[in-house]
């Protein structure tokens, strides 16, 4: 049984005593709410994607196929990174110029170890143009949802235009719900009541995006 069926199990455990309408169950969910906010070609829908992905403060890169390799490798010297943290399915190719030690994604792996990393670099399981959203589900492109919370620099590889949608209705009809799904609207930030900005608190301060075109 998963974590998910225990929560579920003692939800209806705690609602069973609960009086319940006829028909209760078969109350049909509408689903007649907008699902895209015009008509966009992918070319307009990468571009709204890099330009919301700017807005929250990550840096947007484009590059081909053939190029990923020598980005991610300025990247990580750009950002000083000694040790980076390398899912297991991750395109080889990608990683194949960078110089910094990888560390592979291990259950073992303390907090601690895995805060002495300077970098990540994952793919994603969709993007959203519309709210400038990059999803992770934990695929083996993109590991435990853990190393990309603790590490301070993400790197993450989005392959264009097939892994970007326009809107969240879209991305969630392409996500399977009982993964671990990680929501990610660029770096970590957080602010006070004065509004006085944080970056860091809750994952990597620094976000880069690679919009890889195929």
């Amino acid at each position: 049984m998963s974590s998910r069926d225990v929560v579920l199990a003692r939800v209806r455990r705690a609602l069973a005593d609960v009086p319940r309408g006829e028909g209760y169950e078969d109350v049909p969910v509408p689903r007649d709410y907008l699902r895209v906010h015009g008509s966009r070609t992918p070319e307009e829908r990468v571009a709204l994607l890099a330009e919301r992905l700017a807005e929250y403060r990550a840096l947007v890169h484009q590059c081909a196929e053939d190029e990923v390799h020598l980005l991610v490798m300025r990247l990580l010297a750009e950002h000083g990174t000694q040790h980076v943290l390398v899912p297991p399915g991750l395109d080889p190719s990608w990683m194949a110029a960078a110089d910094p030690v990888r560390i592979h994604d291990r259950a073992a792996s303390t907090a601690r170890e895995l805060d002495a990393v300077g970098s990540v670099v994952t793919g994603c399981a969709v993007a959203i143009a519309e709210t400038g959203t990059i999803v992770l589900d934990g695929s083996p492109d993109q590991g435990r949802r853990r190393i990309s919370l603790v590490p301070d620099h993400h790197i993450c590889v989005v392959r264009v235009p097939d892994q970007v949608v326009d809107s969240v209705p879209e991305a969630l009809e392409r996500l399977n719900s009982v993964r671990p799904l990680t929501w990610i609207s660029g770096p970590s930030a957080t602010s006070d009541i004065e509004l006085d900005r944080v970056e860091g608190v809750h994952g990597p301060r620094k976000l880069e995006v690679v919009l890889l075109s195929e």
